[in-house]
């Protein structure tokens, strides 16, 4: 059974991205949303296996979003997705507890790679 993917990005184009790249792999995008806001809201009722999370958007970024997130469920899988990679930013997400982050733009091995290594912990 592929593994529950929730995009989280204010550009419907990132998710629709997604879904054609993770076409026929064993992930599957099945919950969209377009804030930190919703993605927070949502979180708990979808019960994705994973989250990517893009850090720039209107209103609740991407940062607070998985800190609230992994707050209230440490066991969330989040991966970070922003065009804007500063190793600060990169450090942040870290820190708050997220399981890699992908650069904008991304190729498809990028994006399975980085969702694999979300599920890298429960491997060992």
């Amino acid at each position: 059974m592929a593994k529950r993917v929730m995009v989280v990005d204010d550009s419907r184009m990132i998710c629709v991205q997604m879904k054609n790249m993770l076409s026929g792999s064993d992930y599957e995008v099945t919950a969209y949303c377009r804030s930190g806001e919703e993605a927070v809201e949502q979180y708990g009722q979808i019960e994705p296996d994973v989250v990517t999370m893009d850090i720039i958007m209107p209103g609740m970024d991407g940062l607070e979003a998985a800190q609230t997130i992994l707050e209230e469920y440490p066991e969330a899988r989040i991966v970070m997705v922003s065009s804007l990679a500063y190793d600060t930013t990169f450090e942040e997400a870290k820190n708050i507890g997220a399981k890699g982050f992908i650069d904008k733009p991304f190729v498809k091995e990028q994006l399975i790679e980085a969702l694999q290594g979300a599920f890298a912990e429960d491997a060992e």
